[in-house]
């Protein structure tokens, strides 16, 4: 992997006087480097043909195009992060975009998800001797916790993995009587994808809550589906998380649903040994 920008960075601060002028040429106007034949960038930055051809290998590239082409791949992939917030023009109040984002998600996670899903995902975990959950990254990690944190309360035998080798060891030892909860925002996380292909080669029963259309829908036994549109505003976490940890709770709360009546017991013994242990104030929320 090259990041031609940063490459471009260290070269325009500490590389040859020719390579300094001919990296902050570039840096200046990125598009227009990504689209200058060799002759153009040449007469721009003041330096020959050969010498445009050194500084593209300097930078691990085969020639002018190769070069260009990890360079129009890095304007695609994160351009919006080099015009310096140029897209986060929205003057709402920090913390209105915030909230205005998470509702927006979870608003988009009640009207667009197949309730039946959760219903027969809540019936299969009712009755599984294993709980698996896995996600890998920043949200999706997140979400495997939580789930362990929302079902352990129920009596499940739960545990959440975020390490990939881990994910694939522990879905290496499932049953037919394993559940797997799989998260990934994109569908595409190369060690979830892996973990839950080897659980459902030894039987485990899978649910994936991910993109329609991706790698891990179609390992689901049960797919729960979604796509939260992120709103361009670089500066604001992404809201994608609220839309998960719903998904979590609604799947917790038809789970503990279906089990029914058994699940108080040890929720009140949760509550019981808390307020023991702590200030005794009965409206405080299950956990701190």
């Amino acid at each position: 992997m090259i990041d031609i920008v940063e490459a471009l960075r260290q070269l325009a601060e500490n590389g040859s006087k020719s390579d300094q002028r001919l990296a902050q040429v570039v840096l200046a106007d990125m598009g227009f480097a990504s689209r200058a034949s060799i002759m153009e960038l040449a007469q721009q930055a003041e330096v020959s043909e050969p010498t445009v051809t050194r500084f593209c290998r300097t930078l691990r590239c085969d020639g002018i195009r190769d070069f260009k082409f990890h360079l129009a791949q890095a304007l695609a992939i994160g351009g919006a992060y080099l015009a310096g917030g140029a897209n986060n023009d929205d003057e709402r109040p920090t913390l209105d975009l915030i909230c205005d984002g998470a509702l927006g998600a979870i608003e988009r996670i009640r009207s667009g998800i197949d309730r039946k899903q959760f219903e027969l995902a809540a019936r299969r975990l009712s009755k599984a001797t294993s709980v698996l959950t896995y996600g890998s990254g920043g949200s999706s990690s997140i979400a495997a916790l939580e789930t362990q944190h929302r079902l352990f309360r129920l009596g499940l035998p739960v545990t959440a993995y975020t390490d990939g080798e881990l994910q694939c060891m522990t879905a290496s030892v499932a049953t037919k009587q394993t559940v797997i909860i799989a998260f990934s925002i994109s569908g595409h996380a190369h060690a979830v994808l892996e973990a839950v292909e080897i659980g459902k080669s030894y039987g485990a029963f899978t649910i994936v809550l991910t993109a329609p259309g991706s790698a891990l829908a179609a390992l689901g036994d049960i797919a729960i589906t979604f796509k939260i549109p992120e709103d361009g505003n670089l500066f604001k976490p992404s809201s994608s998380r609220y839309a998960l940890l719903t998904l979590v709770d609604f799947l917790a709360a038809e789970t503990a649903r279906v089990m029914g009546p058994p699940v108080l017991e040890g929720l009140r013994r949760i509550k019981q040994s808390l307020n023991t242990f702590k200030i005794n104030d009965p409206s405080l929320p299950i956990g701190d």
